[in-house]
Protein backbone atom coordinates (compact mmCIF):
# COMPACT_ATOMS: atom_id res chain seq x y z
CA UNK A 1 0.00 0.00 0.00
CA UNK A 2 1.57 3.56 -0.79
CA UNK A 3 1.17 6.98 0.54
CA UNK A 4 -1.80 9.27 0.81
CA UNK A 5 -2.11 11.66 -1.71
CA UNK A 6 -0.84 14.82 -0.76
CA UNK A 7 -4.77 16.46 -0.76
CA UNK A 8 -5.42 13.22 1.21
CA UNK A 9 -2.93 14.05 3.79
CA UNK A 10 -3.66 17.41 4.09
CA UNK A 11 -7.39 16.33 5.61
CA UNK A 12 -5.86 14.20 8.30
CA UNK A 13 -5.56 16.15 11.64
CA UNK A 14 -2.93 16.53 13.99
CA UNK A 15 -3.46 17.20 17.49
CA UNK A 16 -0.98 19.93 19.18
CA UNK A 17 -1.35 22.19 21.47
CA UNK A 18 0.03 25.90 22.23
CA UNK A 19 0.91 26.81 25.39
CA UNK A 20 2.07 30.17 26.81
CA UNK A 21 2.64 32.58 29.91
CA UNK A 22 1.33 35.53 28.77
CA UNK A 23 1.99 37.49 32.02
CA UNK A 24 3.89 36.07 35.23
CA UNK A 25 2.04 33.61 37.32
CA UNK A 26 -0.53 32.94 34.19
CA UNK A 27 0.52 29.89 31.83
CA UNK A 28 -2.09 28.89 29.37
CA UNK A 29 -2.28 25.63 27.11
CA UNK A 30 -4.58 25.50 24.09
CA UNK A 31 -4.95 22.08 22.30
CA UNK A 32 -5.91 22.48 19.02
CA UNK A 33 -6.37 20.22 15.67
CA UNK A 34 -4.41 21.47 12.75
CA UNK A 35 -3.96 19.84 9.12
CA UNK A 36 -1.19 17.45 8.41
CA UNK A 37 2.02 20.09 7.21
CA UNK A 38 1.13 22.61 9.40
CA UNK A 39 3.72 24.94 10.81
CA UNK A 40 4.62 26.34 14.46
CA UNK A 41 2.62 29.58 13.11
CA UNK A 42 -0.21 28.24 11.95
CA UNK A 43 -0.44 26.20 15.83
CA UNK A 44 -0.55 29.35 17.27
CA UNK A 45 -3.01 31.75 14.64
CA UNK A 46 -5.16 28.79 15.11
CA UNK A 47 -5.24 28.23 18.77
CA UNK A 48 -6.13 32.10 18.95
CA UNK A 49 -3.93 33.40 21.71
CA UNK A 50 -2.71 36.21 20.04
CA UNK A 51 -6.27 37.51 19.77
CA UNK A 52 -6.82 36.57 23.55
CA UNK A 53 -3.45 38.12 24.91
CA UNK A 54 -2.38 41.06 22.60
CA UNK A 55 0.54 41.92 24.73
CA UNK A 56 2.26 38.44 22.85
CA UNK A 57 4.39 39.45 19.75
CA UNK A 58 5.57 36.73 18.16
CA UNK A 59 7.96 38.75 15.56
CA UNK A 60 10.30 39.35 18.73
CA UNK A 61 9.50 36.33 21.13
CA UNK A 62 10.78 32.68 20.56
CA UNK A 63 9.05 29.76 20.23
CA UNK A 64 10.01 26.25 20.81
CA UNK A 65 8.48 22.33 20.99
CA UNK A 66 8.65 20.75 23.80
CA UNK A 67 11.06 23.55 25.16
CA UNK A 68 13.73 23.35 22.22
CA UNK A 69 13.49 26.30 20.40
CA UNK A 70 12.79 25.61 16.60
CA UNK A 71 11.22 28.69 13.39
CA UNK A 72 7.81 29.40 13.47
CA UNK A 73 8.26 27.25 10.15
CA UNK A 74 8.60 24.48 11.63
CA UNK A 75 6.47 21.30 10.40
CA UNK A 76 4.66 20.12 13.36
CA UNK A 77 3.95 16.10 14.28
CA UNK A 78 1.25 14.43 16.17
CA UNK A 79 1.14 15.54 19.38
CA UNK A 80 3.41 18.09 19.44
CA UNK A 81 3.46 21.30 22.08
CA UNK A 82 4.24 24.53 20.49
CA UNK A 83 5.78 27.00 23.37
CA UNK A 84 6.25 30.98 23.05
CA UNK A 85 8.59 32.04 25.59
CA UNK A 86 8.22 35.67 27.19
CA UNK A 87 11.11 37.81 27.26
CA UNK A 88 13.31 37.36 30.56
CA UNK A 89 13.01 40.11 32.75
CA UNK A 90 16.21 40.08 34.18
CA UNK A 91 19.41 38.62 32.57
CA UNK A 92 19.63 35.25 34.64
CA UNK A 93 23.74 35.94 35.79
CA UNK A 94 22.16 39.21 37.33
CA UNK A 95 19.39 37.13 39.02
CA UNK A 96 21.65 34.73 40.51
CA UNK A 97 24.20 37.92 41.64
CA UNK A 98 21.05 39.69 43.36
CA UNK A 99 20.50 36.42 45.26
CA UNK A 100 24.28 36.20 46.59
CA UNK A 101 24.40 39.14 47.70
CA UNK A 102 21.46 39.02 49.70
CA UNK A 103 22.86 36.25 51.66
Amino acid sequence: MGRASGATAAKVPLRVAVACTPRPGQAVEVEIEVGAGSSALDAIRASGVLERFPEIDISTQSVGLWGRRCALETILREGDRVEIYRPLAVDPKEARRRRANRR
